[in-house]
């Protein structure tokens, strides 16, 4: 399950559909994980989506994953909430996501 995971399932969250992020942590994730975040965007589109709060202790803000489908696979992406937007932190396919993704179409 999720839980093992160590992630908790945020289901009752309205995720609003207007995006923002940094450019440069744009271009690094394009780097680091062959990603942009334009392409991270569609995550949020699948009807299966889970959303998932990300417990990172000593963070002022509160962070979420998003774990969608994308192009036939699952994309993990990190962001958060401010002022009604989602702004991506990051994203990347990544077999841990896609686990808690395929445990959960299961129930």
């Amino acid at each position: 399950s999720a839980k093992s995971y160590g992630v908790g399932l945020m289901d009752h969250i309205v995720i609003p559909m207007d995006f923002e992020w940094d450019y440069n942590k744009e271009i690094l994730n394009i780097s680091k994980h062959n990603v942009s975040f334009s392409q991270a965007k569609q995550a949020f589109r699948d009807d299966l989506r889970i959303i998932a709060d990300n417990h990172i202790k000593g963070k002022s803000e509160k962070r979420y994953y998003c774990y969608g489908a994308v192009n036939g696979n699952i994309m993990t992406v990190r962001f958060t909430l401010q002022n009604n937007r989602v702004r991506i932190i990051g994203a990347a396919y990544w077999r841990k996501g896609r686990k808690i993704y395929e445990s959960r179409k299961q129930h």
